[in-house]
């Protein structure tokens, strides 16, 4: 959560919290990735081909869980 948002988080490291935190992951179409977190559904999309999420998807990160009641 520290500003400014680093650029090298992992997908997995991120994929990993969400478990951490009791959430349900699951597999979507494509790069596409479901995660239920105290009841608050999100979507979000796998980066590939490289492995660290790109800004944007962490400042998305960062609202469903702001959103789902933990940050």
């Amino acid at each position: 959560m520290a500003d400014p948002i680093r650029g090298n988080i992992r997908w997995d490291d991120v994929e990993a919290l969400f478990v951490k935190l009791g959430a349900e992951v699951s597999e979507g179409s494509g790069s596409r990735v479901r995660v239920l977190l105290n009841g608050v559904p999100a979507v979000f999309h796998r980066p590939h081909p490289q492995k660290e999420c790109g800004k944007g998807a962490l400042r998305s990160v960062r609202r469903f869980l702001s959103e789902a009641g933990v940050a």
